[in-house]
């Protein structure tokens, strides 16, 4: 009997703490921002370039993780404390600081509440002055491209390309419904860039379409692009 009723008990205790567990608070501060370079938004691929928060401190192991929406903002909830943000190596289409160890550096991030963080790079390249219009079936962009890193981590264009898309959510692969490129080398003169692309047969029918340019930098995973624009044809 004695030992049933010590069974009892301990099951008493092991439910309860186990209720003390699932009664934690869930992390309420929320951490927004966006990549920037001298203050101007970066865009990339929708959920395709990650970043890392660490939390130093004992028994704090592994990274918190997430990914940038494709306008370059991110958001993410955390309980208040002192963190360390970085950017896993060879993501995204700019350079992140790394140390003469060779490893990323990491921003410190002190969290205390809701804040907004903005995470400045250094991209390779940017496509700027961008005008997307639509006539006819046919999407054309005219834009420049500027060269960012011009000393030894300087890479060449490999292509860029006119994306469309029936949704916002325009890039490569699924997210888009036709796209044109120009091969890196065939760009002699970096300003007043054009290219065009036919829009195929929409089901069911819409009279627009979302639009942006990509630039790929050669050895460079992710791509930079251009805002998504909404473009009537």
């Amino acid at each position: 009997m004695k030992i049933k009723f010590h069974h009892i008990i301990l099951g008493l205790l092991l439910a309860t703490m186990g209720c003390k567990k699932d009664n934690y608070d869930a992390p309420s501060s929320k951490l927004t921002g966006r990549l920037t370079y001298k203050g101007a938004a970066i865009n990339v691929e929708y959920n395709q370039v990650p970043f890392e928060l660490y939390q130093p401190g004992f028994g704090k192991t592994g990274a918190i993780k997430g990914t940038f929406q494709q306008d370059g903002s991110y958001s993410t909830l955390l309980f208040n404390g002192n963190y360390k943000f970085t950017i896993p190596p060879n993501q995204g289409p700019f350079m992140w600081k790394e140390l003469a160890s060779g490893k990323r550096d990491t921003l410190a991030v002190t969290v205390s509440g809701s804040q907004t963080l903005d995470i400045e790079v250094t991209p390779y390249y940017l496509i700027n002055n961008t005008k997307i219009t639509g006539a006819s079936k046919v999407v054309t962009a005219v834009f420049d491209l500027q060269k960012v890193i011009t000393d030894a981590n300087a890479k060449n264009i490999e292509a860029v390309v006119l994306y469309i898309n029936k949704t916002q959510f325009v890039s490569a692969g699924d997210n888009q419904i036709a796209s044109t490129n120009i091969a890196g080398s065939a760009i002699t003169n970096m300003n007043n860039v054009s290219i065009s692309v036919n829009v195929p047969t929409i089901t069911p029918t819409q009279n627009y379409v979302f639009a942006r340019v990509g630039l790929k930098v050669a050895d460079v995973e992710d791509m930079i692009f251009s805002p998504v624009v909404k473009v009537n044809y």
